[in-house]
């Protein structure tokens, strides 16, 4: 299948449906063969791209949904090769565009160029690392950048505009703009304002501005859409395909229900 790059097929679903839909999706679970096996199933449903979690034992903003679904699969003694050996055997089934989810101090015990690396191999697009801001994360977007892959790093709403335009520049996917300060989840409703805070960062960059936290329904999406480049779906999603008999099967229907096809 050909791949195109995370920017071209953020900027093709955001015209072909206002607004690209990124899922996230925690890598090996509820095990490794149905987390991957959600990966054709979104494309099928109009995801853009999909950002995969690599699980972690002490995650720094995940709520009680990803973090539930991060310690069972920890607990079935989840490796990062098996994220890796997950990914690159569901490649021939799909062609979305992948973000790596993952705390630095994963890919520190791994080995920063290692890592890059393998997520390179595996088919990754590109590389997310929350817990790692700047200055200290230039010298591992160098890292990524010469292997070819492209970086994300999250903008929060209390980031203040100087360092708004450091993290921009050091995006080259798309800039995560956090809709609110605290953990994911699904909520009610997005903040008051949203629009005007997203409209105000896209004047520093060309790169797509994307928004998670907290996004769950059809209407948080219709909210975004046209003003956001994409929306990110994680806890819905891990939500939907808790104890689900066919998790591909209810993957492709949030993704279809949340961009309304």
């Amino acid at each position: 299948m050909t791949l195109t790059s995370l920017r071209q097929r953020i900027e093709s679903a955001k015209a072909q449906y206002g607004i690209a839909l990124l899922p996230f999706i925690a890598g090996g679970y509820p095990d490794v063969p149905v987390s991957m096996s959600l990966l054709p199933a979104l494309e099928t449903g109009g995801a853009a791209a999909a950002e995969v979690g690599f699980p972690f034992s002490d995650p720094i903003a995940d709520g009680p949904t990803i973090q539930e679904a991060f310690t069972i699969a920890l607990a079935k003694g989840l490796k990062v090769d098996h994220v890796f050996d997950g990914i690159e055997s569901s490649r021939p089934s799909h062609t979305l565009p992948l973000v790596a989810m993952v705390s630095y101090s994963i890919v520190f015990r791994y080995g920063v160029e290692r890592f890059v690396a393998r997520s390179k191999s595996a088919g990754f697009a590109a590389i997310l690392i929350p817990d790692l801001p700047p200055p200290e994360a230039e010298p591992t977007c160098d890292i990524v950048h010469a292997a070819g892959l492209q970086t994300v790093l999250l903008v929060s709403p209390a980031t203040p505009p100087a360092r708004r335009q450091l993290i921009a520049r050091l995006c080259s996917g798309f800039v995560y703009y956090l809709s609110l300060s605290g953990v994911t989840g699904e909520r009610d409703r997005l903040p008051d304002g949203i629009e005007d805070s997203v409209r105000q960062l896209k004047q520093l960059t060309d790169v797509p501005v994307c928004v998670g936290f907290g996004i769950s329904r059809r209407e948080h999406v219709l909210q975004l859409s046209g003003v956001a480049d994409g929306a990110i779906v994680g806890s819905a999603l891990v939500k939907r395909i808790k104890n689900s008999p066919n998790p591909s099967a209810d993957a492709c229907a949030l993704a279809r229900e949340l961009l309304g096809t």
